[in-house]
C-alpha cells in the first residue's frame, strides 16, 4: 500500500505502484507513473509524461519532468524516462524531451544524481552515472554507461560521452570523450585512460596494456589523426577494448574528439 501524505498533491491518472512513499507538500501530476517502492521525501515535482523506475529515492525539490528549457519551447509534448535504484538528490532538474530531438529525455538504472544537478532536454544517460554537485548536461547530450562526472562541471549540447569515463570536476566540455578517456579543464582536454575503472572491471592485463599503446599511437603519435586511428587499428584492432574506442571515434558526431592539449606530453593514467 502507497503512503501518501495528507499535504501531498496526486492527481488523478497519476499511477502509483506498491509501497510507494509521497512524502509532504510533494506533487505528482496526472501523466505520471511512478514504481513500486519508489520514495518520494518531499517537496518533490513530477510532471508531464514522466516515469520514474522502481526502488529509486527523489530528494526535497527536485523537479522531474520539466519542459524543455530553451526560448523556442512551445509546449509540445515530450516524455521523462528514468530507470530503477536512481538516487535523486535535493534540487536536481531533469526535463522531458522534445517532437524535434526525438521525443523521450531518457536515464537509464543505479545512477546518482547529485544536488542541482541537471539533464536537459533530449538527453539519452546510461546505467551506473553519477552526476556530482551542479554538474549540468544541456539538450541532446548521451552519456553512455558507467560514467563519472564531477561537480561543477558543463557538457554542451550534441556531446557523447563513451563508457567507463570520468570527467573532473568543474570542466567545461564542448567535445566528444572516447570510452574510458579522462578529461578536465576550464575547456577540457583528454588526460589519459581510466585505468582504475578498467581494473575495476576485471580487464585483464594484456588487455589493457594494448588500449593504452592504441592510446599512445592514436594522440601522440606523427600526422594526421585519422591515420592514426587506422594504424593504431591496425596493430591493436583485435582487443575489443581498442575496437570499441575507435568504433566511438568513427561514429559520426556533431562534436569533434576530445584531444590532448597541443604540445603536452603523455600524461601519467589515473
Amino acid at each position: 500500500m502507497s503512503r501518501i501524505h495528507p499535504s501531498a498533491i496526486v492527481e488523478d491518472g497519476a499511477v502509483l505502484g506498491a509501497d510507494v512513499e509521497v512524502g509532504p507538500f510533494c506533487i505528482v501530476g496526472r501523466q505520471a507513473r511512478v514504481g513500486d517502492g519508489v520514495r518520494l521525501l518531499s517537496h518533490v515535482v513530477i510532471s508531464g509524461d514522466t516515469e520514474l523506475g522502481s526502488r529509486s529515492v527523489v530528494h526535497p525539490h527536485a523537479v522531474l519532468g520539466g519542459s524543455a528549457q530553451f526560448r523556442a519551447e512551445t509546449g509540445e509534448v515530450g516524455a521523462l524516462r528514468i530507470g530503477s535504484n536512481n538516487v535523486i538528490r535535493e534540487h536536481v532538474t531533469m526535463n522531458r524531451g522534445t517532437v524535434k530531438g526525438g521525443g523521450i529525455t531518457s536515464v537509464g538504472d543505479n545512477g546518482y544524481f547529485m544536488a542541482y544537478s541537471h539533464i536537459g532536454h533530449d538527453c539519452h544517460v546510461g546505467n551506473n552515472a553519477t552526476c556530482a554537485n551542479c554538474v549540468a548536461l544541456a539538450g541532446h547530450v548521451t552519456v553512455a554507461d558507467n560514467v563519472n562526472i564531477g561537480g561543477l562541471s558543463a557538457v554542451l549540447q550534441f556531446v557523447r560521452i563513451g563508457h567507463d569515463a570520468f570527467v573532473g570536476g568543474a570542466s567545461g566540455l564542448p567535445t566528444d570523450v572516447i570510452p574510458y578517456g579522462i578529461v578536465q579543464g576550464s575547456r577540457a582536454y583528454l588526460l589519459g585512460l581510466n585505468l582504475i575503472g578498467l581494473k575495476r572491471k576485471g580487464i585483464p592485463r594484456e588487455r589493457i596494456h594494448a588500449l593504452r599503446g592504441a592510446f599512445r599511437q592514436m594522440f601522440y603519435g606523427e600526422g594526421h589523426l585519422g591515420d592514426r586511428v587506422s594504424a593504431a587499428e591496425e596493430k591493436f584492432g583485435s582487443y575489443a577494448e581498442v575496437a570499441d574506442v575507435i568504433a566511438f571515434m568513427r561514429t559520426k558526431s556533431k562534436r569533434q574528439i576530445c584531444v590532448p592539449e597541443k604540445g603536452s606530453a603523455e600524461s601519467s593514467d589515473e
